[in-house]
């Protein structure tokens, strides 16, 4: 599968898979008359790193999980660290959002109060 293909196809966009195919992960992807060929595990590899970006992994961060991936089974507790990093900065903002909602319930309130009033 092309390129072009793998992108409608899979919705994977263009610049991600040229971002794929730079940082030389694809061993499997095979260049024919000029285009690229994606196979089936190439497919599955730009699942898991569109997953990771649409988690918030920086494209170095999807890189380096990505050849720690490719490394092998030794490689899962250094995967999973960076993943419990990631959960942990996804927490903080979700505390950090909640705080802004409640500050903000707190001066709606308020309003509310004086328009009674």
């Amino acid at each position: 599968m092309t390129m072009q293909e793998a992108s409608e196809r899979y919705h994977i966009p263009v610049s991600l898979l040229k971002e794929y195919e730079s940082w030389g992960l694809c061993t499997a992807v095979k260049k024919v008359m000029g285009a690229w060929q994606y196979d089936e595990q190439d497919i599955e590899r730009l699942g898991l790193i569109m997953t990771l970006h649409d988690i918030g992994f920086t494209s170095s961060e999807v890189e380096t999980y990505m050849r720690l991936t490719l490394e092998g089974d030794h490689t899962k507790q250094r995967r999973m660290a960076m993943l419990n990093e990631m959960r942990g900065k996804t927490l903080d903002e979700i505390h950090f959002r909640e705080k802004q909602i409640e500050y903000m319930d707190y001066l709606r309130y308020e309003m509310q109060k004086e328009q009674k009033s």
